[in-house]
Protein backbone atom coordinates (compact mmCIF):
# COMPACT_ATOMS: atom_id res chain seq x y z
CA UNK A 1 0.00 0.00 0.00
CA UNK A 2 2.67 2.08 0.71
CA UNK A 3 4.40 1.50 -2.79
CA UNK A 4 0.92 2.34 -3.93
CA UNK A 5 1.03 5.86 -2.94
CA UNK A 6 4.14 6.48 -4.03
CA UNK A 7 4.09 5.30 -7.51
CA UNK A 8 0.53 6.93 -7.60
CA UNK A 9 1.32 10.37 -6.28
CA UNK A 10 4.02 10.49 -9.20
CA UNK A 11 1.36 9.90 -11.37
CA UNK A 12 -0.72 12.18 -10.19
CA UNK A 13 2.34 15.47 -10.35
CA UNK A 14 2.30 14.08 -14.46
CA UNK A 15 -1.47 14.92 -14.07
CA UNK A 16 -0.89 18.16 -12.38
CA UNK A 17 1.86 19.45 -14.52
CA UNK A 18 0.14 18.43 -17.48
CA UNK A 19 -3.97 20.38 -16.10
CA UNK A 20 -2.95 22.46 -13.76
CA UNK A 21 -5.00 21.76 -10.55
CA UNK A 22 -2.79 20.31 -7.60
CA UNK A 23 -1.44 16.94 -7.42
CA UNK A 24 -3.52 15.92 -4.48
CA UNK A 25 -6.39 16.57 -6.73
CA UNK A 26 -5.86 13.42 -8.95
CA UNK A 27 -4.44 11.19 -6.06
CA UNK A 28 -8.02 9.19 -5.81
CA UNK A 29 -8.45 9.49 -9.10
CA UNK A 30 -5.61 6.93 -9.95
CA UNK A 31 -6.07 3.72 -9.11
CA UNK A 32 -4.45 0.06 -9.13
CA UNK A 33 -5.44 -2.59 -11.47
CA UNK A 34 -5.92 -5.81 -10.20
CA UNK A 35 -3.54 -8.52 -11.02
CA UNK A 36 -4.13 -11.08 -13.71
CA UNK A 37 -3.20 -14.42 -13.69
CA UNK A 38 -4.22 -15.32 -17.71
CA UNK A 39 -2.58 -11.94 -18.82
CA UNK A 40 -0.51 -8.62 -18.39
CA UNK A 41 -1.63 -5.52 -17.15
CA UNK A 42 -1.31 -2.33 -16.58
CA UNK A 43 -0.22 -1.43 -12.94
CA UNK A 44 -2.69 2.02 -12.67
CA UNK A 45 -5.26 3.37 -14.51
CA UNK A 46 -7.26 6.73 -14.37
CA UNK A 47 -10.80 6.96 -15.87
CA UNK A 48 -11.01 10.34 -17.82
CA UNK A 49 -14.82 10.83 -16.74
CA UNK A 50 -13.91 10.79 -13.22
CA UNK A 51 -11.49 13.72 -13.96
CA UNK A 52 -14.54 15.05 -15.73
CA UNK A 53 -16.63 14.61 -12.89
CA UNK A 54 -14.08 16.46 -10.34
CA UNK A 55 -13.87 19.24 -12.62
CA UNK A 56 -10.11 18.62 -13.21
CA UNK A 57 -11.22 18.82 -17.50
CA UNK A 58 -13.85 19.67 -18.92
CA UNK A 59 -16.48 17.13 -20.81
CA UNK A 60 -15.94 16.39 -24.58
CA UNK A 61 -18.60 14.75 -27.33
CA UNK A 62 -15.70 12.06 -28.02
CA UNK A 63 -14.68 11.13 -24.76
CA UNK A 64 -11.98 7.96 -26.52
CA UNK A 65 -10.49 11.29 -28.27
CA UNK A 66 -9.74 13.29 -25.35
CA UNK A 67 -8.29 10.53 -23.54
CA UNK A 68 -5.82 10.18 -26.01
CA UNK A 69 -5.22 13.24 -26.36
CA UNK A 70 -4.30 13.57 -22.46
CA UNK A 71 -2.12 10.65 -22.63
CA UNK A 72 0.01 11.79 -25.36
CA UNK A 73 0.81 14.91 -23.13
CA UNK A 74 2.24 12.34 -20.41
CA UNK A 75 5.73 11.50 -20.37
CA UNK A 76 7.30 8.33 -19.49
CA UNK A 77 10.07 8.69 -16.96
CA UNK A 78 11.98 7.02 -13.70
CA UNK A 79 9.07 6.29 -12.58
CA UNK A 80 6.36 4.88 -15.47
CA UNK A 81 7.72 2.93 -18.26
CA UNK A 82 5.12 2.42 -20.23
CA UNK A 83 1.82 4.72 -20.59
CA UNK A 84 -1.32 3.19 -22.68
CA UNK A 85 -5.08 4.02 -23.75
CA UNK A 86 -7.99 1.83 -23.14
CA UNK A 87 -11.75 2.66 -23.43
CA UNK A 88 -11.53 6.14 -21.84
CA UNK A 89 -9.05 4.92 -19.31
CA UNK A 90 -4.99 5.71 -19.79
CA UNK A 91 -2.84 2.75 -18.32
CA UNK A 92 0.49 3.12 -16.35
CA UNK A 93 3.07 0.87 -16.17
CA UNK A 94 5.68 1.40 -13.56
CA UNK A 95 9.16 0.77 -13.43
CA UNK A 96 10.02 -3.03 -12.07
CA UNK A 97 13.54 -2.54 -10.78
CA UNK A 98 12.55 1.32 -9.09
CA UNK A 99 9.41 -1.02 -7.62
CA UNK A 100 12.21 -3.75 -5.93
CA UNK A 101 14.44 -1.13 -4.55
CA UNK A 102 11.85 1.15 -2.90
CA UNK A 103 10.14 -2.19 -1.81
CA UNK A 104 13.13 -3.90 -0.20
CA UNK A 105 14.04 -0.44 1.26
CA UNK A 106 10.60 -0.06 3.17
CA UNK A 107 10.78 -3.42 4.31
CA UNK A 108 14.16 -3.31 5.72
CA UNK A 109 13.80 0.39 7.41
CA UNK A 110 9.88 -0.06 8.52
CA UNK A 111 10.30 -4.18 9.44
CA UNK A 112 6.64 -5.42 10.96
CA UNK A 113 4.98 -1.86 10.44
CA UNK A 114 5.28 -2.46 6.69
CA UNK A 115 2.21 -2.14 4.87
CA UNK A 116 0.37 0.16 7.67
CA UNK A 117 0.69 3.73 6.69
CA UNK A 118 -0.70 4.92 3.58
CA UNK A 119 -2.43 8.44 2.83
CA UNK A 120 -5.46 6.52 1.72
CA UNK A 121 -6.22 5.35 5.32
CA UNK A 122 -6.29 9.43 6.65
CA UNK A 123 -9.15 10.27 5.73
CA UNK A 124 -11.46 7.03 6.58
CA UNK A 125 -13.59 6.62 9.80
CA UNK A 126 -12.14 5.68 12.82
CA UNK A 127 -14.32 3.87 15.27
CA UNK A 128 -14.21 0.94 17.83
CA UNK A 129 -14.30 -2.85 16.57
CA UNK A 130 -14.59 -5.81 19.21
CA UNK A 131 -13.46 -8.86 17.59
CA UNK A 132 -14.67 -12.45 19.62
CA UNK A 133 -12.46 -15.31 18.20
CA UNK A 134 -10.59 -18.56 19.81
CA UNK A 135 -12.67 -19.30 22.77
CA UNK A 136 -11.83 -22.85 22.51
CA UNK A 137 -13.18 -25.29 25.18
CA UNK A 138 -12.22 -25.68 28.53
CA UNK A 139 -10.56 -28.54 29.55
CA UNK A 140 -10.36 -29.35 26.12
CA UNK A 141 -7.07 -29.95 23.69
CA UNK A 142 -7.24 -26.65 21.18
CA UNK A 143 -8.38 -28.41 17.87
CA UNK A 144 -8.41 -27.51 14.15
CA UNK A 145 -12.29 -25.69 14.77
CA UNK A 146 -9.92 -23.18 17.26
CA UNK A 147 -7.14 -22.90 15.05
CA UNK A 148 -9.79 -21.44 11.86
CA UNK A 149 -11.29 -18.92 14.61
CA UNK A 150 -7.88 -17.92 16.25
CA UNK A 151 -6.32 -17.11 12.60
CA UNK A 152 -9.47 -15.42 10.79
CA UNK A 153 -10.07 -13.44 14.30
CA UNK A 154 -6.01 -12.09 14.91
CA UNK A 155 -6.11 -11.43 10.80
CA UNK A 156 -9.34 -9.06 11.53
CA UNK A 157 -7.88 -7.40 14.84
CA UNK A 158 -4.50 -6.95 13.15
CA UNK A 159 -6.44 -5.44 10.02
CA UNK A 160 -8.93 -2.97 11.84
CA UNK A 161 -5.69 -2.02 13.61
CA UNK A 162 -3.55 -1.09 10.83
CA UNK A 163 -6.86 0.96 9.51
CA UNK A 164 -6.33 3.47 13.10
CA UNK A 165 -9.68 1.78 15.00
CA UNK A 166 -9.53 0.87 18.53
CA UNK A 167 -9.38 -2.72 18.97
CA UNK A 168 -11.03 -5.19 21.68
CA UNK A 169 -10.18 -8.83 21.37
CA UNK A 170 -12.33 -10.86 22.99
CA UNK A 171 -11.38 -14.80 24.09
CA UNK A 172 -14.09 -16.02 26.15
CA UNK A 173 -13.01 -18.64 28.67
CA UNK A 174 -15.75 -19.10 30.67
CA UNK A 175 -18.00 -22.07 28.94
CA UNK A 176 -19.95 -24.64 30.93
CA UNK A 177 -22.94 -27.06 30.47
CA UNK A 178 -23.86 -30.79 31.01
CA UNK A 179 -20.63 -31.36 28.88
CA UNK A 180 -18.96 -30.19 31.88
CA UNK A 181 -21.35 -31.69 34.27
CA UNK A 182 -20.02 -34.76 32.72
CA UNK A 183 -16.34 -34.50 32.81
CA UNK A 184 -16.38 -33.22 36.70
CA UNK A 185 -18.37 -36.06 37.61
CA UNK A 186 -15.97 -38.21 35.55
CA UNK A 187 -12.88 -36.67 37.18
CA UNK A 188 -14.31 -37.12 40.99
CA UNK A 189 -14.84 -41.26 39.55
CA UNK A 190 -11.98 -41.89 36.93
CA UNK A 191 -9.68 -38.78 37.55
CA UNK A 192 -6.17 -38.57 39.46
CA UNK A 193 -4.71 -35.95 40.58
CA UNK A 194 -0.93 -37.11 39.65
CA UNK A 195 -1.83 -37.74 35.56
CA UNK A 196 -3.72 -33.93 35.83
CA UNK A 197 -0.07 -32.46 36.75
CA UNK A 198 1.68 -34.77 34.44
CA UNK A 199 -0.14 -34.07 31.25
CA UNK A 200 -3.35 -31.72 31.96
CA UNK A 201 -5.89 -31.43 28.78
CA UNK A 202 -4.64 -35.26 27.59
CA UNK A 203 -5.84 -36.50 31.17
CA UNK A 204 -9.66 -34.88 31.46
CA UNK A 205 -9.61 -35.48 27.76
CA UNK A 206 -9.60 -39.40 28.08
CA UNK A 207 -11.60 -38.99 31.43
CA UNK A 208 -14.34 -37.58 29.39
CA UNK A 209 -14.22 -39.96 26.77
CA UNK A 210 -14.43 -42.31 29.97
CA UNK A 211 -17.18 -41.09 31.49
CA UNK A 212 -19.32 -40.70 28.40
CA UNK A 213 -19.19 -44.52 27.37
CA UNK A 214 -19.66 -45.19 30.79
CA UNK A 215 -22.72 -43.26 30.49
CA UNK A 216 -24.34 -44.81 27.83
CA UNK A 217 -24.31 -48.40 29.79
CA UNK A 218 -24.93 -46.61 33.37
CA UNK A 219 -27.88 -44.37 34.31
CA UNK A 220 -26.55 -43.27 37.20
CA UNK A 221 -23.64 -42.10 35.74
CA UNK A 222 -25.57 -39.97 33.58
CA UNK A 223 -27.58 -38.66 36.85
CA UNK A 224 -24.16 -38.14 38.68
CA UNK A 225 -23.29 -35.71 35.83
CA UNK A 226 -26.68 -33.92 36.12
CA UNK A 227 -26.64 -33.23 39.71
CA UNK A 228 -22.48 -32.07 39.58
CA UNK A 229 -23.93 -29.57 36.57
CA UNK A 230 -27.17 -28.54 39.11
CA UNK A 231 -24.46 -27.88 42.19
CA UNK A 232 -22.17 -26.29 39.23
CA UNK A 233 -25.26 -23.19 38.44
CA UNK A 234 -25.96 -23.40 41.77
CA UNK A 235 -22.69 -22.21 42.88
CA UNK A 236 -21.81 -25.06 45.10
CA UNK A 237 -17.89 -24.07 46.68
CA UNK A 238 -16.72 -27.66 45.65
CA UNK A 239 -17.64 -27.97 42.00
CA UNK A 240 -16.88 -24.39 41.38
CA UNK A 241 -13.73 -24.59 42.70
CA UNK A 242 -12.98 -27.97 40.63
CA UNK A 243 -14.62 -25.90 37.40
CA UNK A 244 -11.70 -23.10 38.07
CA UNK A 245 -8.98 -25.51 38.59
CA UNK A 246 -9.76 -26.79 35.24
CA UNK A 247 -10.08 -23.56 33.79
CA UNK A 248 -6.94 -22.28 34.84
CA UNK A 249 -4.73 -25.33 33.58
CA UNK A 250 -6.19 -25.26 30.17
CA UNK A 251 -5.25 -21.40 30.04
CA UNK A 252 -2.08 -22.01 30.92
CA UNK A 253 -1.53 -24.61 27.85
CA UNK A 254 -3.45 -22.20 25.45
CA UNK A 255 -1.39 -19.37 26.61
CA UNK A 256 1.52 -21.37 25.20
CA UNK A 257 0.14 -22.39 21.65
CA UNK A 258 -1.33 -18.27 21.66
CA UNK A 259 2.68 -17.05 22.56
CA UNK A 260 3.87 -19.52 19.25
CA UNK A 261 1.24 -17.85 17.04
CA UNK A 262 2.02 -14.17 18.48
CA UNK A 263 -2.08 -14.07 18.62
CA UNK A 264 -3.70 -12.36 21.81
CA UNK A 265 -1.07 -10.60 23.28
CA UNK A 266 -2.10 -7.48 23.66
Amino acid sequence: MQMACYFRRAIASQLSRVLGPPEETFITAVSAVPVSKKRQSADFRVSVSSLIENGCIESSADIQAQTAELAHQLKCDTVVDEIGVGHGTIHFKINRSLLAERVLQKVFNDGPHFGVKSELFHQRPKGRTVVEFSSPNIAKKFHVGHLRSTIIGNFIANLKEALGNSVTRINYLGDWGMQFGLLGAGFQQFGSEEQLKANPLQHLFDVYVQVNKAAEDDENVKNNAQEFFRRLENGNSQALSLWRHFREISIEEYARIYKVWKVLQR
